[in-house]
């Protein structure tokens, strides 16, 4: 099992949640990812060494941006969530 930790970004964004079905998808989510970090997709070119994992809630993509350090201890970071449009335009920006 994988330790979580969150950015301040990715902390905004789930505390400004408010619906319940949509925070528990992504609970369910972010328990899979602590129990197999490598289960989302690798990104490549400008955003190597992330993986983006897809949560589908009520028909709309959203996608959980995460990196994994595995040097000291088994951590996972998430860097960024949220809905899938401008999504990786946002990422770019973040991690600059």
């Amino acid at each position: 099992m994988y330790e979580l930790l969150f950015s301040p970004a990715a902390e905004r964004y789930f505390k400004k949640l408010k619906e319940k079905p949509l925070i528990e998808a992504y609970k369910t989510a972010l328990k899979a990812i602590s129990q197999e970090p490598y289960i989302g997709k690798v990104k490549r070119g400008d955003l190597s060494g992330i993986y983006g994992f897809d949560v589908n809630y009520k028909g709309i993509n959203y996608e959980i941006a995460y990196t994994i350090v595995e040097i000291d201890s088994k951590k996972v970071i998430i860097l960024l969530a949220g809905t899938r449009e401008n999504f990786y335009e946002e990422l770019k920006r973040y991690i600059k």
